[in-house]
């Protein structure tokens, strides 16, 4: 069983209400209602409540960030005291003459003070800061969310180093939405236990369904139909509207979602600009250059869309080639299928399109559990095509090399090949030798370690 398995799934907190009423004045029976409802609403904790608990132990503030729709407010809200909302309508242009006038009142709040979408006001950066440094009591005062819209630099005097902690947040993996058992613990095996026991209840079309739902959390408490459509409606505002705003500059809606397309169809692999803009040329007559690919894709790294893997670079045995480009990945599957328009029938249909997203909803699950253990996730591949779908690296020098497969014998069989392979060109005189090898699956009845030491797990029974 997972040793974190007892910080997840509380129930909403009751001072939560007593923040939600003090933000809303005079308020009516209906919002009251409202409130009420909301908070017998199961509130399904997240890891990075328990990285949001650590980071304000360690610092004035924290910035948390993340793509739209993951959930950043409603984690911050939980364990902030006070909160104000910048993008309130009613509020909204009030927030920001205070913010050139009077910016110190809108700090002030019971601590954690949490400021939503406070990109807003890009004044309250350097404000913040300087708060910071001179409250007796320095850790822990402010929580910023954003919207993944950055402000603009220009505003900001200085970087926050020492002063704001920066905490990346994802969509929910399988574990945090319930759609993993939790029986297979990544800390587990870095601390060498050998047992590993897990059962998988996920056939492949519930697999392709948790593809293409995503981590969203908007839709988990909806019906299956519900919650599919939830990507297609993220998508449609990513690129008819957050493209343009994330830094003033117009961009096409069409030429957009052509980009997001072919970086759908790119996913898990090392596609160069210069391919991915022969791949939208070749069903578009449109004039488009690298440069205006390139421009795109930064774009949508600032909306936190997509989350390339950088290459690994191990101590080797001989000298080999390692290739260093980084391996193409979205934040969330689900946000290439509705790129692609596709669904859960179509991913059976295409199990080669099905295994690429695969890995992509694998590797969002990998690096959630990841910064809970303090570590990264990498891609490696050689000159010889020896590859390694992930690496999992942790501060302390233990890494663990991780194979994703689909399932079935002769998959599970060559991915562990793969692994003794590198495994053997590791060199360990330089460096520790893998602490444990892994193959991930999405179907697969148990969770189990062969003979060879080599464990084969299917990510519905994955936790941190």
């Amino acid at each position: 069983m997972c040793l974190h398995m007892s910080l997840f799934f509380r129930i909403f907190v009751p001072n939560f209400l007593i923040v939600k009423f003090e933000t809303i004045k005079q308020p009516n029976w209906k919002q009251i209602v409202s409130l009420i409802g909301n908070s017998m609403t199961e509130y399904k904790e997240r890891i990075a409540d328990t990285l949001l608990k650590y980071r304000l132990e360690e610092m004035g503030a924290v910035l948390v960030e993340g793509p739209k729709w993951c959930g950043k407010t409603t984690t911050c809200e939980q364990q902030a005291q006070s909160v104000i909302y910048m993008d309130n309508p009613q509020m909204k242009q009030q927030y920001r003459e205070m913010a050139n006038t009077q910016v110190s009142t809108l700090l002030e709040g019971a601590t954690p003070h949490l400021i939503d979408e406070w990109q807003v006001a890009p004044q309250l950066w350097d404000a913040i800061r300087f708060e910071v440094d001179h409250r007796e009591q320095s850790d822990g005062q402010f929580i910023l969310t954003g919207s993944a819209v950055p402000p603009q630099s220009d505003a900001m005097e200085h970087s926050g180093t020492g002063r704001v902690a920066r905490l990346r947040m994802r969509t929910m993996s399988l574990f945090e939405s319930g759609d993993s058992s939790g029986e297979v613990s990544l800390e587990q095996l870095f601390a060498g236990g050998e047992t590993v026991i897990g059962h998988n209840n996920n056939d492949l079309q519930r697999v392709a369904f948790l593809i293409c739902r995503g981590g969203w959390p908007a839709g988990l408490h909806k019906s299956e139909r519900a919650a599919l459509r939830i990507p297609f409606d993220y998508y449609d505002g990513l690129i008819h509207r957050d493209i343009s705003r994330v830094d003033g500059v117009e961009r096409n809606a069409e030429w957009a979602d052509r980009m997001l397309r072919s970086y759908a169809r790119a996913q898990g692999s090392q596609a160069s600009i210069n391919t991915i803009l022969q791949d939208i040329l070749s069903v578009s007559a449109d004039a488009m250059s690298g440069k205006t690919v390139d421009n795109y894709l930064e774009a949508f790294r600032k909306l936190f869309v997509i989350e390339d893997v950088k290459a690994w670079s191990p101590n080797l045995r001989s000298k080999t080639a390692i290739r260093t480009t980084d391996t193409r990945y979205f934040v969330d599957p689900s946000i290439a299928t509705a790129a692609m328009g596709i669904g859960p029938n179509d991913l059976i249909n295409d199990l080669q399109t099905m295994g690429f997203l695969f890995e992509t909803l694998c590797m969002r699950d990998l690096r959630v559990y990841a910064d809970l253990l303090d570590g990264n996730v990498y891609h490696y591949r050689d000159k010889d095509e020896l590859e390694c779908d992930a690496v999992l690296h942790l501060r302390n020098g233990r890494y663990a090399l991780i194979e994703i497969k689909l399932g079935g014998d002769v998959a599970i069989e060559e991915a562990a090949k793969n692994l003794k392979r590198l495994s053997n060109k590791i060199n360990t005189d330089a460096m520790h030798e893998p602490t444990f090898c892994m193959v991930l699956t999405a179907v697969g009845q148990f969770a189990y370690r062969r003979t060879d030491g080599i464990v084969v797990v299917p990510i519905s029974c994955l936790c941190p």
